[in-house]
């Protein structure tokens, strides 16, 4: 141990998204200056959003729906949807379950 700090290191483990992984200071800060209804969502979300990109998108689905909270969620659980389509079957093949999206869904 030279007794400096530890440099951020970009985890990859078994996280195989197509988000792109940067690293950006501290994304706790951030993370807590979120709606709370975003941070909810956020905590339950299956993909490792960032808190600029997820205030990103709620911004706009805000700005979209009129500010329906409901309307926006529904919204950012169909594009996470999507995403997990897309990269089930880059990561497994088109045959595997879900992976031709949530449409497909009964």
């Amino acid at each position: 141990m030279s007794g400096q700090p530890a440099k951020p290191v970009a985890v990859r483990g078994n996280l195989a998204s197509s988000l792109p992984r940067r690293l950006r200071g501290p994304s706790m800060a951030r993370y807590d200056r979120l709606p709370a209804p975003l941070r909810g969502w956020l905590a339950r979300a299956a993909l490792p959003w960032s808190p600029n990109s997820a205030l990103r998108i709620w911004t706009r689905l805000h700005r979209e729906t009129g500010g329906d909270t409901r309307a926006v969620l529904r919204r950012l659980d169909l594009a996470e949807q999507r995403m997990l389509a897309r990269d089930t079957a880059t990561v497994w093949g088109s045959g595997y379950p879900c992976a031709s999206g949530p449409e497909a869904r009964s």
